[in-house]
Parts: structure tokens; C-alpha cells; sequence
């Protein structure tokens, strides 16, 4: 049996990632700050587990209570609140980097003992093309038209984080997934894609093998290269 902790799984992208891990047959734990939000992930089958990735103390409590690991989804991340030049400043850039970058490497480190005792270990940050150079520059693509600097400059930094996780753990395989433009609370369901649609790419890359690709970065189609 598969053991998969899913961070930032009470709802949206993480949700839909944590039920269909649970189909694919996978022991789901999903990770939310508020145990009281979890009525919808137990729903799917999945065991909610509270898990704040800003606290360092959270993110070790949640991993001493996982009897194993094997595929570690870093789902969590937010938005923050600067979408301008004008308005932003270093404390709206900090929070944004707590969670998307940060975060995700104390969950990362915390959870490295237990997937090192896997024989398959895999790691799937979820990224963004709106960290992507390329879509940030090109007027047709939708990247190009985001404001916002905290989000686009994390996403960025959580590509290279994770080529770099990929680089330093040759065990494991360690990859980035782009969710595109979803329809979630993130952009007021604005997106033309579907929840399923927006998990495919971190679903794909959760359930590959030994075998499988390491340092990547994947949207639902495959492979983004530069």
C-alpha cells in the first residue's frame, strides 16, 4: 500500500488531488490547518491530518504521526495580496514566500526520514507557469497578464527548488506539476479548466515509478520545456 501526504487538502486543487490518489488506492493523509475543515476529505476517503506548514512544530507532529511515507504532494500555497508594483513591499512579499517556498521545504525536510524508508519516493511540488520566464513574457500567453510579483516570483522558486531537491536526492523522484488556469477560489473559478483538468499533472506525476522522470516540470500534456 501506498502512503501519500497531501498538503493544503481541504479543498480546491489538494482535495481533488487526495480523492483521486485515494482511487488510484493510495493511504491519503490530508494535511489542512483546521481539523474542522475536513469534513470533505474524509468524504473522499482520505485522512485528514492538522498540518500548518509555517510551524515547524505542526509540520513534526504531522509527520510523527504518519506510520510511513512514500509520496509526499506539496499542495499548500497562497495567493497573498499584492498584485501591483505599487503596492508592494517585503511584508507582502514575506508570507507568500512562508508558505509556497518555505513551506514546503520544512514539510520536505521533516518527511525525509520516512521516504527514505520507501521503495519508490516521490516528491511533487506544485508550481505554476506563471513562475515560468517563458509565459511571463509572451503577450498570448495567460501568465502574461498576472500582476501579481510574491506569487509569480514563488512559483519561480519552487521550479528551481525542486530541480535542485531532484539533483540532491538521485533516489527519489522529485518534480514540479503546473495545475494552468482552474477554475478554483484562487481566481474566483474564473478558469476555463476543470478540477480534474487542474490535478492531472500532479495526480500523473504522484503515481510514476522508479523509472519515471526526476527534476521536471509537467502540466497536464507532459513535459514543459524551455
Amino acid at each position: 500500500m501506498t502512503t501519500t501526504l497531501v498538503t493544503g487538502a481541504n479543498r480546491s486543487l489538494g482535495l481533488e488531488t487526495a480523492r483521486r490518489l485515494v482511487a488510484a488506492g493510495h493511504t491519503v493523509y490530508a494535511g489542512m490547518r483546521d481539523l474542522a475543515s475536513g469534513a470533505d476529505a474524509r468524504e473522499a476517503g482520505a485522512i485528514p491530518i492538522q498540518l500548518d506548514v509555517t510551524d515547524p512544530a505542526s509540520v513534526a507532529a504531522a509527520l510523527a504521526a504518519l506510520p510511513a511515507l512514500d509520496v509526499l504532494v506539496n499542495n499548500a500555497g497562497i495567493l497573498g495580496t499584492s498584485f501591483g508594483v505599487d503596492d508592494l513591499d517585503v511584508d507582502a512579499l514575506v508570507p507568500v514566500f512562508d508558505v509556497n517556498v518555505a513551506g514546503i521545504v520544512r514539510v520536505t525536510q521533516a518527511a525525509l526520514p520516512l521516504l527514505r524508508g520507501s521503495v519508490n519516493p516521490v516528491i511533487v511540488n506544485v508550481a505554476s507557469t506563471v513562475g515560468w520566464p517563458r509565459s511571463l513574457r509572451d503577450p498570448d500567453d495567460v501568465c502574461f497578464h498576472v500582476p501579481g510579483i510574491p506569487y509569480a516570483a514563488s512559483k519561480a522558486a519552487v521550479i528551481a527548488l525542486t530541480v535542485q531537491y531532484a539533483k540532491g536526492l538521485p533516489e527519489f523522484r522529485v518534480n514540479a506539476s503546473d495545475p494552468g488556469y482552474t477554475a478554483t477560489e484562487f481566481n474566483g473559478f474564473s478558469g476555463p479548466q476543470t478540477m480534474l483538468e487542474g490535478t492531472d499533472a500532479t495526480v500523473a506525476l504522484a503515481l510514476i515509478d522508479k523509472d519515471g522522470p526526476s527534476g521536471e516540470f509537467h502540466d497536464r500534456n507532459g513535459a514543459i520545456t524551455y
